[in-house]
């Protein structure tokens, strides 16, 4: 990172290059500069990369990327304030929805693959998590009582006190307050769950 803070024309210029350079996402080393370079000078190179959309001829898909490009970007935003809250504790955000998981069932035992549907996510990644849990402590994998082909993931007296914890430093820390009021979460929530629901998430 340069060791001085560009101008506001120079950032604005930067940008304009930049954001004509690549397709403008998130995670390319492009987007990740203009977000850093553009902060001084309160340009969004989002709004950048749009003007370069149109420039282009795409004007058809521009509001689609800036959709797409603010998702990514507000979700790189919010995992790193979800991280920070939960470095404490050596958790993940993953593993922390499958300890709160596993605390919100009755019995604070899940099959793993329950817990996978559960979670949305591959049997593969939960049990690459189940592992670094178990090694902290935090959770134990025992047969199934009466299922000799399943395994259930069981929280620990330790893991339970752990994601209480970490479960109210997050609440205070960022799901109280994300940056939005009521009416706007409200919004969001709704347009997320008809992007969801039209991908066939649910």
């Amino acid at each position: 990172m340069p060791s001085s803070v560009p101008s506001p024309t120079a950032s604005v210029n930067a940008a304009r290059e930049l954001t004509g350079a690549c397709l403008s996402l998130p995670e390319c080393p492009c987007l990740n500069v203009l977000m850093t370079s553009s902060r001084s000078a309160s340009v969004d190179p989002i709004a950048l990369a749009k003007e370069n959309w149109i420039r282009h001829g795409w004007s058809d898909a521009a509001d689609g990327m800036v959709a797409v490009t603010s998702v990514m970007r507000a979700h790189q935003i919010l995992l790193a304030r979800v991280e920070n809250a939960l470095r404490p504790y050596d958790l993940s955000f993953s593993r922390f929805e499958l300890l709160r998981l596993l605390a919100f069932s009755k019995t604070g035992a899940l099959p793993i693959t329950k817990a996978s549907d559960r979670l949305q996510d591959h049997v593969t990644s939960v049990t690459h998590a189940i592992r670094r849990l178990e090694s902290a402590g935090l959770v134990e994998r025992t047969p199934h009582p009466s299922d000799g082909r399943t395994t259930l993931v069981v929280l620990t007296d330790v893991g339970r006190s752990t994601v209480e914890e970490a479960t109210e430093t997050l609440n205070t820390t960022v799901f109280g307050d994300i940056g939005m009021d009521g009416e706007e979460i409200d919004r969001l929530t709704d347009s997320i769950n008809s992007l969801r629901h039209h991908n066939g998430d649910f």
